[in-house]
């Protein structure tokens, strides 16, 4: 209910408490800003349509203007006007013609016009000097809604995945039910389609632990986009940070969200959120008037020292988030504190999150975001998982966030396709990466979990693209096939694109799995593509961020008897790797002899069956080799467990059969298969004897499990019988 315009009283309120905030008899309103001199409310009806009065808020605390109206209520309508100087060479860009966004507002309406009116200054002759702009632009601007935040969760508990179990899958909530039949077609592409039973029960038949969701941040869809008839469709470009994007709801109410947050708690799945702290959707000197630049220019962003007309561009979007500024710091934890506490997610995956541990000296891993992350009871217990880099200097941190992350491993990514592509030269760092880069990571106690392996993401090729195509086919984006990445490290396996060839075509279907077992079977945190598990296309485009249509969406009816067959067979990828604590490590391997235990953790077994020497790592054709990871040397804390299960992994990326002579191991003779990648469907209760010679078909990967004596044994056997069945559950489960 909206409040009545014409009869409005306005107390003093509360500066404590920042955004709008409904007390059950009125709402305080209450909006930082260092240098304003005026702030005032503006109301509007309903719809957004029409402003009906503007009432200056009274009091001004700590650098927080705030006033209460006892009449308002959840559903009002409104924004504001800042007045101040406009002094962009100070840094101060207010204009109080410019309606201006609540930085804190739970939820929006509208979608933003664009329009001259948008801007803070009118361009000179042939674009010289800038003037002050009086047009309005109420307009044209979406606006804040009041929101009662009641809800309520009944039995809703958090999943609280261990690190080590977690298996994250990345969406799009739009994307992902837009073209699926079994959802009702009013609610495909919301919140409310993704929260369909139908839809959760196959995320969690995959095994996947927990759902990352692009961002669902309120964004503005980029003008010259809208000029080509296209769309910002990945979101990165937020306008608010505490309300969700009105386009993702079907009935437009905010428990919709909770609602689908809730209903993924109960099918024990946890909600990943990919947010954007690190630029807004403001742009440079020459953007739009939206929110932060009109409330505080020279507070919420970092601008150049020596001419403050201009903005440091670390994020590559023209303007970056002044985290060193104690509100916006605020701003930003506050935010992530919203979305735990009354939304209930459960981590977040932080673009560019190199920006947010910035200081004036650079990146630093003592930064005050990082440093108020670590110590805030909140935030310390959910996934923080940052993306290591952005565009500024010194901008690639991979490895360097500090303990308590884990971090986008796009050297996962690099080498594997590469290894898996045939580069030469690669097995040494390719065993890195299987093993969790320890390289890049194990320092100051932390995990393998901290390492996040990927090989494909939203950004980026699809797997099957990553088979199917050598170069980027972006055409569709209109920038002449100019943008995206044209270092993609994919291998079309002998025909660019879709082709009738049976050979390639099983090829293909090989080197996905070869690719998909790599992920689940190396140390750390895999993140799978939704829709890699059947083969979803792109038709080549690699940079499909600007594509709301058929090449981004996920199309359920397009899935073949090959892509099936791909999605069980990840299912029981996902399966081992639960069944087996050998590949979720709590510590790194690290291939140093235990004299206590007489054992490696990890022994590099090359093809004639004895450990590698310098010159196999030195030889730089050498594409086939062994992971033998013992179980006798996994122990838990200070005390020793039972032996888990020993493995061998076996990659070979040559083109051709290679004869790989299966090492010995104590306790037994006898190597037991559970995946062979160049045959799926053969039963997992094959044995070859130790010393005897593997014929590892071109370009595949095996997994085989130690016959030894005592539990492992069972442990194997009873896996290896479930497998058959489909049916295998993490040992304990």
């Amino acid at each position: 209910m909206a409040i009545d315009a014409h009869s409005i009283r306005v107390w003093e309120g509360d500066s404590t408490q920042l955004g709008a905030t409904w007390d059950g008899l009125g709402v305080n309103f209450s909006l930082f800003s260092a240098n304003a001199a005026k702030v005032e409310l503006c109301l509007f009806d309903p719809t957004g349509s029409h402003e009906l009065q503007r009432i200056e808020l009274p009091e001004y605390t700590d650098e927080v203007w705030h006033g209460y109206l006892p009449d308002a209520a959840p559903g009002t309508v409104y924004a504001y006007r800042v007045h101040g100087p406009y002094q962009p060479e100070a840094g101060h860009r207010f204009n109080p013609n410019k309606l201006v966004l609540d930085p804190y507002a739970k939820a929006h309406i509208g979608q933003l016009k664009w329009g001259p009116e948008l801007f803070g200054y009118t361009l000179g002759a042939e674009g010289g000097d800038l003037t002050f702009d009086e047009r309005d632009s109420a307009a044209l601007m979406p606006k804040c809604v009041v929101v009662d935040p009641a809800f309520t969760w009944a039995r809703d508990r958090r999943p609280a995945v261990a690190r080590d179990r977690t298996v994250i899958y990345e969406l799009h909530v739009r994307g992902y039910t837009k073209l699926n039949s079994k959802v009702p077609e009013n609610l495909r592409g919301s919140f409310a389609g993704l929260a369909q039973r139908e839809v959760i029960d196959y995320i969690r038949s995959l095994g996947v632990t927990s759902v990352e969701l692009l961002p669902i941040h309120a964004f503005v869809n980029d003008s010259l986009l809208l000029d080509k008839g296209l769309t910002n469709y990945w979101g990165y470009n937020t306008i608010g940070f505490f309300a969700a994007d009105p386009r993702y709801f079907a009935t437009g109410a905010v428990s919709e969200l909770k609602q689908m947050v809730a209903h993924f708690h109960d099918a024990g799945l946890e909600v990943i959120l990919d947010v954007v702290y690190n630029h807004t959707a403001e742009g440079n000197e020459r953007g739009p008037t939206l929110s932060f630049r009109g409330i505080d220019n020279a507070s919420y962003y970092r601008l150049l020292p020596d001419q403050r007309r201009y903005y440091i561009n670390d994020t590559g979007t023209g303007n970056t988030v002044n985290l060193s500024h104690p509100r916006v710091l605020q701003m930003v934890t506050d935010s992530l504190r919203y979305w735990i506490s009354e939304m209930h997610v459960d981590g977040f995956r932080f673009d560019l999150g190199t920006i947010l541990g910035r200081e004036a000296g650079g990146f630093d891993q003592g930064g005050g975001f990082l440093d108020s992350c670590r110590q805030d009871p909140l935030l310390s217990q959910v996934k923080l998982i940052a993306e290591p880099w952005d565009c500024g200097p010194g901008g690639y941190q991979v490895g360097s966030f500090p303990p308590g992350w884990a971090e986008w491993n796009d050297r996962f990514r690099d080498t594997v396709r590469s290894f898996w592509k045939g580069d030469e030269g690669k097995t040494p760092e390719m065993a890195s990466r299987m093993a969790g880069s320890g390289d890049l990571f194990n320092k100051r106690g932390r995990k393998p979990w901290a390492s996040v392996n990927f090989i494909t993401a939203h950004d980026g090729f699809t797997l099957n693209d990553l088979v199917s195509y050598n170069d980027k086919h972006n055409q569709a984006n209109l920038e002449n096939n100019q943008d995206g990445n044209s270092n993609n490290l994919s291998w079309n396996c002998g025909a660019e694109g879709p082709t009738d060839n049976p050979a390639i075509n099983a090829l293909r279907e090989r080197q996905k799995r070869n690719l998909l077992s790599t992920l689940l079977f190396s140390q750390g945190t895999p993140m799978l593509l939704a829709g890699d598990e059947f083969g979803r296309t792109q038709k080549g485009n690699n940079n499909a961020y600007c594509q709301d249509n058929e090449i981004s969406w996920v199309d359920w009816d397009a899935i073949t008897d090959a892509g099936r067959a791909l999605t069980e067979f990840t299912r029981r990828l996902i399966r081992l790797r639960q069944s087996l604590p050998i590949l979720r490590r709590g510590r790194f391997l690290t291939a140093q002899y235990n004299p206590e235990l007489e054992v490696k953790d990890v022994t590099w077994i090359n093809a004639s069956g004895i450990e590698m020497h310098d010159a196999d790592w030195e030889d730089a054709n050498m594409r086939c080799f062994g992971m033998l990871i013992d179980g006798r040397a996994q122990t838990s804390g200070i005390k020793m467990r039972a032996a888990d299960v020993t493995l061998l992994i076996v990659v070979n990326s040559y083109h051709d059969v290679v004869k790989f002579t299966l090492p010995e191991f104590v306790g037994g003779d006898q190597w037991l298969t559970l995946i062979d990648t160049n045959d799926p469907e053969r039963g997992q209760t094959s044995t070859l004897k130790t010393g005897s010679a593997c014929q590892m078909a071109g370009r595949s990967l095996l997994l085989m499990a130690a016959l030894t004596s005592g539990e492992p044994v069972r442990v194997v056997w009873r896996i290896a019988f479930e497998l058959l069945r489909g049916a295998a559950r993490p040992v304990g489960s």
